[in-house]
């Protein structure tokens, strides 16, 4: 079994320390500002869904699978509609500013910007939807445009209906500028699902030991349940990393563990 060596490197506090093993800091650290700032949209996406819900029902039913939110100018907007050729009609527009209030947006935006988005959107889920469609989980979709344009879209495991969180698999790509084709793909599947009931508050571990660095899809299960569980670690190959609460916030601390040394068997001469 591994030992333990009691190194820990505090998220906000790294730029000055060398990389320890195989573990990059510097790929965690984007990573985890990655999860905070995906959690803030899922957070804007529930919001603004539950507004969406209360609207008539001949409203709703003119909606397709492409919603999505994005942030511009300090303020986040959530898109709900359907992509028809390649043309995105807008059923309902949400505004939400950073002091959480939300609010049904009717006035213009920028239908080239929306409808890219969209377009990037339907690429991704389409990429996706025969597999989605032989499996009894729901997914949750993220998008965002990059400063050259292209998009990413992240599809990870939801909040299951029945109280359980689920791991183990996620979607990502990179597409072009016209949102019409993937041009990287850094999926992960680590050959099953995985889940927790998070009715009872307890530790939980994720194993991802057949990896040296947590994966993003990991990193945001830690952050997102951070508060359904007392502690939630993510094991990897040659490290343990947790979300922990501290006085004001939430951050990150990771420990290396300490590889196992092989006791070299002396010959005695004759």
């Amino acid at each position: 079994m591994k030992k333990v060596l009691f190194l820990f490197f505090i998220h906000l506090c790294i730029s000055g320390f060398a990389q320890p093993g195989n573990f990059n800091m510097q790929e965690f650290s984007k990573k985890t500002d990655l999860a905070r700032w995906l959690y803030w949209y899922d957070m804007v996406a529930w919001i603004t869904t539950d507004s969406v819900m209360l609207q008539p029902e001949e409203e709703l039913r003119k909606m397709g699978q492409e919603w999505f939110c994005y942030r511009q100018d300090d303020m986040w907007h959530a898109f709900y509609g359907k992509l028809e050729g390649d043309n995105y009609q807008t059923v309902f527009h949400y505004t939400a500013d950073n002091e959480g209030k939300i609010s049904r947006n009717f006035s213009a935006f920028d239908t080239l910007k929306v409808n890219r988005h969209a377009i990037a959107l339907r690429t991704a889920l389409n990429t996706i939807n025969p597999i989605r469609d032989t499996l009894n989980i729901r997914f949750n979709h993220f998008i965002r445009q990059n400063e050259d344009s292209t998009f990413n879209v992240w599809i990870f495991p939801a909040f299951q209906p029945n109280s359980v969180a689920i791991y183990g698999r996620e979607f990502i790509y990179t597409l072009d500028k016209s949102g019409r084709q993937i041009i990287a793909d850094d999926s992960y599947f680590q050959g099953s699902y995985r889940g927790f009931k998070v009715d009872n508050p307890r530790e939980i571990w994720l194993n991802y030991t057949e990896l040296e660095q947590p994966t993003l899809g990991s990193i945001f299960f830690g952050w997102y349940y951070k508060s359904y569980f007392t502690k939630i670690m993510i094991e990897n190959a040659g490290s343990i990393s947790s979300p922990i609460k501290t006085s004001n916030d939430w951050t990150w601390i990771t420990v290396l563990k300490e590889k196992d040394k092989k006791k070299k068997k002396v010959k005695k001469k004759k």
